[in-house]
């Protein structure tokens, strides 16, 4: 009997070893983050960590446990085939995870969730192929090597450990104790005796994040991602219905602007309208916004044209960047809207709004349109015509991400000089890609990779808009710059402020307004704002404000997996949306951090309701 309690005694114990090595590794691999913890604070983490290391470990033993007991009634070969298999399917898992996990990190500053999966499901030659040769080799030799040790350690400390056939009785007594071992495994499965069950929160032990990431099993922290799908923010729905309903028009804009162009701010009615999204574009690439000399172009065109000085991206990603700035949709914390095609439909979208107020629709982009549920995005919201990488010569697809900026606003050139003019205002969005990772560009303009690569994306829509004010429909046109999600450059930035603070710039010949705007707002404040410009109706974004209404509430709204935040006109908060905890706040922030687990709860209620 005692080499039967010892089958689940041995998988539970090894697993949470695995565990702990994996976080040293983790922690060995990110030095330059850790080093100015010192050992002890390393230590304190893992130590937090422990019980969901636990909590994974039991929900690992649980089938070597029922296998075990039904070795004691049947000799069959296959019950130890099957455990074979198992422990292979557990050791790929593990290894894959901690290898990703500790890989992407450096990157993405969370731990690792259904973010990364959902890029590779959607459009896995996208991801791959921003991968160099040498990652590509490295990422899968490291998976297999970390996955044969650890079925190596299994296969020694588990599955070689034979066990004898015991007669009837002491087979019966023995399946009473195993059944009750097994049993007990439901304790550290389900975190221990406290009312919540097991979650990410509960590793979080310290206002330093990164510490909290230490604690992080990755196993659980993805696999918690997999099957809780925005439940985390139910967590944070602590605003009752009547303070709710006081709160609700300090968050929503509740009046609508006269439908009817707004000649202050443009000499047309109904301009072509230019939106170019700047991949991984931040005011710290200008040096007007306090930053480096980097986007030097952008920051001249901000000089002469209009410049939103508080703006700030609703997240981190894309796919949350694009239903951001297309449908006014802000970035929720745990989950991406663009991954339910059914969530898509029922988007407002700014692009659809246009079209039905006449405006013919273009988008473009050199990458992979399929990326992240994308054409699914634009087709709801109306575009006529995509150019995407397919549309390129395989020639000038020499880009990680497809064709490189410069091919991609020739490509733009050449279409708008040939085409057509039936009398139709026109909105193009052109989605830039040189700047994102691996940051290889065809030009050398500044020392250093990634902030060459900022530098030609900007030389590039430089350009364009210099050749774009030459044409003959310049005094009818209205050119809107923004970065896509945060910025990547400098990495060294901790606070959630400095790192979500973008670029918005406008200009073009029907710009009549130009100088600075000091109001706090974001990404999804471009659709309301836009519309209102126009005159036309933008009562379905629930969740956009227009800048330049006075009665429209003043605040900014951005978040990424693990936190939100709000910046208003009392002051900054941002929250751990996991604990509701602060992680860092400003002024006279209690008024904010109310508004802010107000605005969660209202987006929660209507993500779920879509």
């Amino acid at each position: 009997m005692l080499r039967y309690i010892c089958k689940i005694l041995f998988t539970f114990a090894l697993t949470v070893a695995i565990s702990v090595i994996g976080k040293i590794v983790f922690v060995f691999c990110h030095t330059d983050i850790y080093d100015p913890f010192g050992m002890r604070q390393i230590m304190a983490a893992i130590v937090h960590g422990l019980p969901m290391d636990c909590t994974i470990a039991a929900y690992i033993s649980i089938l070597p446990a029922i296998l075990a007991i039904a070795h004691l009634w049947t000799d069959s070969r296959m019950l130890s085939a099957i455990e074979r298999a198992y422990f292979i399917i557990v050791s790929l898992l593990c290894g894959t995870v901690f290898v990703l996990d500790t890989a992407l990190y450096t990157h993405w500053g969370f731990k690792l969730d259904m973010t990364p999966i959902f890029y590779f499901i959607t459009s896995p030659a996208a991801v791959i192929g921003g991968m160099t040769a040498a990652q590509k080799a490295g990422g899968l030799s490291c998976i297999v090597l970390s996955a044969v040790i650890i079925y190596l350690l299994y296969n020694h400390a588990v599955i070689r450990l034979q066990l004898p056939r015991p007669n009837r009785d002491a087979r019966l007594k023995a399946t009473a104790v195993m059944i009750l071992a097994t049993a007990l495994l439901f304790i550290p499965l389900r975190g221990g005796f406290t009312v919540s069950t097991m979650n990410p929160g509960r590793a979080y032990f310290s206002p330093e994040m990164k510490l909290n990431h230490a604690a992080t099993n990755p196993v659980f922290n993805l696999l918690y991602s997999a099957t809780h799908q925005n439940k985390e923010l139910k967590t944070l729905n602590s605003i009752d219905d009547r303070q709710l309903a006081d709160l609700e028009p300090h968050l929503i804009a509740t009046s609508l602007r006269q439908c009817i162009p707004d000649t202050t701010l443009l000499s047309a009615s109904r301009p072509d309208i230019y939106i170019i999204l700047l991949e991984s574009f931040s005011t710290h690439l200008m040096p007007s916004m306090g930053g480096e000399a980097i986007a030097t172009r952008l920051d001249s065109i901000a000089s002469a044209g209009l410049s939103f000085t508080e703006f700030y991206a609703n997240s981190f990603r894309t796919d949350r960047a694009l239903a951001s700035v297309l449908s006014a949709y802000p970035g929720i914390p745990t989950v991406s809207v663009m991954k339910s095609v059914g969530k898509i439909e029922s988007l407002p979208s700014l692009p659809l709004a246009l079209k039905d107020a006449g405006y013919d629709l273009t988008y473009y982009y050199g990458g992979d349109i399929n990326f992240t549920n994308m054409r699914a995005l634009l087709a709801a919201g109306g575009f006529s015509r995509i150019v995407s990488d397919t549309d390129f010569p395989i020639t000038q697809r020499l880009g990680k991400w497809g064709a490189h900026d410069d091919i991609l606003f020739s490509r733009v050139e050449h279409d708008l000089a040939s085409a057509r003019d039936n009398g139709a205002p026109r909105l193009t969005v052109i989605q830039t890609s040189s700047s994102h990772e691996p940051f290889d560009v065809p030009a050398t303009i500044l020392p250093g990779k990634e902030a060459n690569a900022f530098a030609f994306t900007d030389s590039i829509v430089g350009r364009f808009v210099d050749k774009l004010s030459l044409t003959p429909r310049w005094d009818s046109t209205l050119v809107v710059l923004v970065a896509d999600h945060y910025g990547c450059h400098p990495r060294n930035l901790t606070s959630m402020r400095d790192r979500h603070h973008i670029p918005l710039v406008m200009t073009g010949g029907a710009l009549r307004r130009h100088g600075t705007i000091d109001i706090p707002a974001s990404q999804t404040d471009i659709a309301a704002t836009l519309l209102g410009m126009l005159g036309i109706d933008h009562s379905r974004f629930t969740f956009s404000k227009d800048i330049f209404d006075s009665s429209s509430p003043k605040f900014a709204y951005f978040a990424r997996p693990e936190e939100a935040a709000m910046l208003d006109t009392c002051g900054y908060h941002v929250i751990d949306i996991y604990t509701g905890g602060t992680l860092e706040n400003e002024g006279k922030s209690d008024s904010t951090l109310l508004r802010l687990k107000a605005y969660l709860q209202l987006l929660n209620h209507d993500f779920n309701q879509r």
